[in-house]
């Protein structure tokens, strides 16, 4: 069975969530979670249908690893949900200004 690690909330760390943040697929993966306010499976939230399932697997690690996505296996399926209370706790304001100033670009 598969474990995936979530760092706790006082683990996450800006240099850690600004370096996941860095790629354009990992931003578009937030920017649709945060969007939905749900969970969604990975290729429900994969800004492109056509990526190979092990490169989004990576960045779905890198997120989940920075303490951006917490991740939970439902069947043979892994829903994902940001967790933007624990990000919002740590750093106030951060995503939503990341998110409002990548939209200019």
């Amino acid at each position: 069975m598969v474990q995936f690690v979530h760092p706790s909330t006082e683990d996450i760390t800006l240099s850690g969530v600004l370096s996941a943040l860095s790629d354009p697929t990992r931003l578009s993966i937030v920017r649709s979670l945060i969007s939905q306010k749900e969970c969604m499976s990975c290729t429900e939230a994969a800004p492109c249908s056509k990526m190979a399932k092990s490169t989004l697997s990576n960045h779905f690690r890198i997120l989940r690893e920075a303490g951006l996505i917490r991740t939970s296996k439902k069947g043979v399926e892994h829903r994902n949900e940001l967790r933007e209370a624990d990000i919002n706790a740590r750093f106030p304001g951060l995503l939503k200004t990341i998110l409002k100033f990548s939209d200019d670009v």
